[in-house]
């Protein structure tokens, strides 16, 4: 083939073809677009991490499985090595994997328990963070309680304060009292954290103002705590721990010792953690689940906690028993709390529908009779008292909150407030601030953002909004020393928390 051969006509209209795209694209400015573009996404990209830093997070340490080697055993004949056929053998050998099944068989032993059932456990091993953070937390708790027990703490005078004989007169002032601006609260960025894996089934804040410290528990039976002042070279002050198997349902921390802190858990199971012993110690066991744990401020030798379906149990810390065993709910308890200015008063709220109010002193075993009952059409998820002890609120899942107040609680009032969240989230539930005025419950119209009730206008009259929220935040806790500091968890492990500016 000639090199001068002239090209075909289908050569030349593609490059003609070609020539014309290329001037077309010129004409556009495709190119100089496409810079331009890239550009502006550079630049919206520095903004966005500029405003919205990466989020704190737990670490997880990863934990290298020694590889076992097993050896290979090659298996010869008898008639191979050289050794006469054993009459005894003539029916089969039995290897030794066959002798541990026949032995197994016929055992009558209980089978071995998980190490989750055979008592305390240590801090260190059940830590899923480095060894380093887990010493940072026992530090950090441990100073803090050193502070009480001198005398030179911000919240209260000493760690054994109920040992002394200022603790009746502190008995009435357990809890911060004040009005706030509710629509004041304001969420930073610094302090949103994603504390634990999964979805958050319990919040409580540390009763103290020597820290900033938030308890979580999740629906593995995972245990997170966030300093909220943490350092980055601290891991953001997120320490995590695996101390139960299932969901853990909520925390009890005594304002008086605040280096122990109660855990409940689905699993029937109550661990003690004590910083200062560094375990979490096994404190009551049981085959039915434990839906909910409280204290009362009037008696911190006793452990209040809803099991099974429908009971309550008294559990005597000193004598380590059960002094009370009664069943007040037709179906599981969901919460317990405790009136502040009436020791023998306690609030319990059901799936059956009910939230009762009861007097300690008049509960009778075979037949308990409620001083009073709030009905509602679906199961009640809360019932609290307000930290003056004078109104109670109910939260349940037929769309209603409800505000009883009165001298024995018989004016009730139903607030509209949609509570719908699908199977697949918690429900809502509503809290106090830090006086009698307003509720804060999750929004679920569309706005990501937390509600506020007002008490005297029976309504929402605020909503606080933040771009900064991802996701809507189910659990609530109130500091009770720190007015203005509100945390909320969400189903995603994550926690944020609004603060006074």
């Amino acid at each position: 083939m000639g090199s001068h051969q002239k090209i075909t006509e289908y050569e030349r209209r593609r490059l003609e073809n070609i020539k014309h795209n290329s001037e077309m694209l010129a004409a556009l400015k495709i190119k100089s677009k496409v810079v331009d573009l890239a550009a502006v996404s550079a630049k919206r990209e520095r903004n966005l991490k500029l405003k919205y830093p990466q989020c704190k997070t737990y670490k997880r340490c990863p934990v290298k499985k020694p590889k076992i080697e097993t050896p290979v055993v090659l298996r010869q004949s008898l008639r191979t090595r050289g050794v006469p056929p054993d009459a005894s053998t003539a029916g089969g050998a039995i290897d030794d994997l066959d002798k541990k099944l026949v032995s197994t068989r016929k055992s009558k032993s209980a089978p071995m328990k998980s190490p989750w059932e055979q008592g305390p456990l240590t801090m260190r091993n059940i830590c899923t963070c480095d060894d380093e953070l887990d010493q940072k937390l026992i530090e950090v708790i441990s100073a803090c309680s050193r502070k009480f027990i001198s005398g030179e703490a911000d919240a209260h005078p000493c760690d054994n304060l109920e040992n002394s004989e200022n603790f009746e007169a502190f008995k009435a002032i357990n809890r911060l009292h004040c009005s706030i601006d509710a629509e004041a609260l304001q969420l930073k960025s610094e302090n949103i954290a994603r504390v634990v894996p999964g979805k958050i089934m319990s919040l409580r804040i540390f009763p103290t103002l020597d820290m900033q410290m938030i308890a979580v528990g999740n629906k593995f039976g995972d245990i997170g705590f966030w300093n909220v002042n943490g350092k980055q070279e601290d891991g953001d002050g997120i320490f995590l721990y695996h101390p139960h198997t299932a969901p853990v349902s909520g925390f009890v921390i005594n304002p008086f010792s605040i280096s122990k802190m109660y855990s409940s858990c689905y699993d029937g199971s109550i661990r003690l953690m004590d910083v200062e012993k560094e375990v979490f110690g096994m404190v009551y066991s049981s085959e039915y689940s434990i839906y909910s744990i409280s204290q009362s401020t009037h008696d911190v030798k006793s452990l209040y906690f809803g099991e099974g379906i429908g009971g309550i149990n008294m559990w005597d810390v000193r004598a380590g028993k059960s002094s009370f065993l009664c069943d007040l709910h037709e179906y599981r308890i969901n919460t317990i709390d405790f009136n502040s200015d009436n020791e023998y008063i306690m609030a319990t709220s059901s799936t059956d529908g009910t939230a009762c109010i009861w007097d300690l002193r008049q509960i009778n075993a075979d037949k308990p009779a409620p001083l009073k009952t709030v009905t509602h059409k679906r199961a009640v998820a809360s019932a609290y008292f307000s930290p003056s002890g004078k109104c109670l609120t109910t939260t349940s899942a037929d769309d209603k909150v409800s505000i009883s107040s009165g001298a024995n609680y018989e004016d009730t009032c139903m607030v509209y407030h949609n509570n719908q969240t699908g199977r697949c989230f918690s429900p809502f539930r509503g809290i106090w601030g830090w006086d009698d005025s307003s509720i804060f419950i999750s929004n679920t119209n569309m706005k990501r953002g937390v509600d506020v009730i007002s008490v005297e206008a029976e309504r929402i009259v605020a909503t606080l909004e933040s771009d900064l929220l991802s996701a809507i935040p189910r659990w609530f806790d109130a500091h009770p020393y720190n007015a203005g500091m509100l945390a909320g968890g969400t189903s995603g492990g994550q926690v944020y928390v609004w603060t006074l500016p």
